[in-house]
């Protein structure tokens, strides 16, 4: 596996980490982890596509090395979108190709939409959009949010890497040969012994959420050629129905479904590395 290369990439508020596969003269591609992921969420795939793409793994305010929001504020789902054009600005890109995981799916879908003059292709595994509000638990999340006491500091500890190791293939059922290298890479050491690098507040519930006709209508602002790949059988919070509705809301898109857990990417190296290319090459049926 060829080793990446350490980037900084500053924005006017916040610097935030990267890690580069491949040549810098080649098309760059920008790829966004998920939820309490980090850049090595894309491991096993970066180096699959690395001799023909420059793969930017851009790691998210509060997410792996990159900056802690300052004291008082908190993470808002617009607010990575806004993130993520500036580091666009940052890196000198005028176009490139953008691909998402889960998280990082449903922000790479609103920064197309934003501005589709700067995505060439639009690559999305596991997530198209936001996760929406259907109305029914908008109070509940709204108390949950405000009771959030989260303060944006590590509280636990663990003695070894292979401890959290353990502790997230327990919490989210991700095996340990896939979890290994976003945890490594999301753990920093003290003289108390292993501690997460994300920033707690990541764990806030949100406050509010865009109501699902809303995400729709932001969905049919996206257009470049896109494509989505879903896991099969349907991640909970991605359900079948709704992928087909939303997707239908985007003007080129091509849906293919791949057996398998949530971290395709880590799972299905290969297929994905494939899916991929063939998109970005202009294959894909």
């Amino acid at each position: 596996m060829s080793a990446p290369v350490e980037r900084d990439v500053r924005l006017p508020h916040l610097r935030l980490s990267a890690q580069v596969w491949g040549d810098e003269a080649a098309p760059p591609l920008l790829a966004l982890h998920g939820w309490l992921d980090n850049a090595w969420s894309f491991a096993r795939l970066a180096p699959l596509l690395a001799s023909r793409w420059q793969v930017i793994a851009l790691e998210l305010p509060g997410h792996g090395h990159s900056d802690h929001l300052p004291p008082g504020m908190a993470y808002h789902f617009v607010d990575y979108v806004r993130a993520v054009l500036d580091a666009i600005d940052a890196l000198g890109f005028e176009r490139l190709h953008l691909m998402g995981h889960s998280l990082g799916a449903g922000i790479a879908s609103l920064v197309a939409a934003a501005k589709p003059d700067r995505i060439d292709r639009l690559l999305l595994i596991e997530g198209l959009g936001p996760i929406a509000d259907d109305a029914h638990h908008t109070l509940r999340h709204f108390r949950d949010a405000m009771a959030s006491t989260a303060t944006g500091r590590s509280l636990r500890a663990f003695p070894s890497i292979d401890m959290a190791i353990s502790a997230r293939t327990l919490a989210s059922g991700l095996p340990a040969e896939q979890a290994r290298p976003i945890v490594e890479r999301g753990l920093r050491k003290t003289d108390h012994g292993w501690h997460w690098r994300s920033d707690a507040r990541v764990n806030r519930p949100s406050a509010v959420r865009l109501a699902e006709a809303q995400v729709r209508d932001l969905l049919r602002g996206i257009e470049a050629p896109t494509a989505l790949l879903l896991a099969q059988p349907d991640t909970p919070y991605l359900p079948g129905m709704r992928m087909r509705e939303r997707a239908a809301c985007v003007g080129d898109i091509a849906v293919t479904h791949l057996e398998g857990g949530h971290h395709l990417q880590l799972e299905h190296p290969d297929a994905v590395a494939a899916w991929a290319n063939a998109h970005l090459d202009g294959r894909a049926a």
